[in-house]
């Protein structure tokens, strides 16, 4: 069965679960496809990521303009303006780029877990992306 995101894109969140089904309508079939769709009122549990919140993202590539991250389904780029000024970029480092800081010994690097702050987020048909911050209290490597 392939669910349709028509009436859950973007600006309403990625659903993560369907808790009940309300109501399902009679099915349609799609004349060049064979397939039937089938209108369906539901309630779920979205994920909706808003401006000022704090979340944990798994980093997924590092490079000199800054950090690229998943935060589950949602793509977040952090810019190296929005990096602490004491974290320099590294690219000589036996497990590839990363953001270091060689007072604290704290690494940043592929893979790694972070916390981040969200400071914008653009929302298309069926994605939504978001730019992130490590500028604050608390916000970093999450050892």
């Amino acid at each position: 069965a392939v669910v349709s995101t028509q009436s859950t894109g973007g600006e309403h969140g990625f659903v993560v679960a369907v808790t009940t089904i309300d109501h399902i309508g009679n099915g349609v079939i799609d004349q060049g496809q064979g397939s039937v769709n089938f209108p369906v009122k539901y309630k779920a549990i979205v994920f909706r990521p808003f401006k000022g919140e704090v979340v944990d993202a798994i980093v997924t590539e590092v490079n000199k303009v800054g950090i690229f991250c998943a935060v589950g389904p949602l793509s977040c780029f952090i810019s190296r303006h929005s990096i602490p000024a004491d974290m320099e970029h590294n690219a000589d480092t036996e497990a590839g780029e990363c953001y270091q800081n060689i007072d604290e010994g704290i690494v940043i690097q592929k893979d790694d877990e972070i916390r981040l702050k969200i400071i914008g987020t653009r929302v298309d048909a069926n994605d939504i992306f978001a730019v992130g911050s490590l500028m604050d209290d608390f916000l970093g490597l999450v050892s």
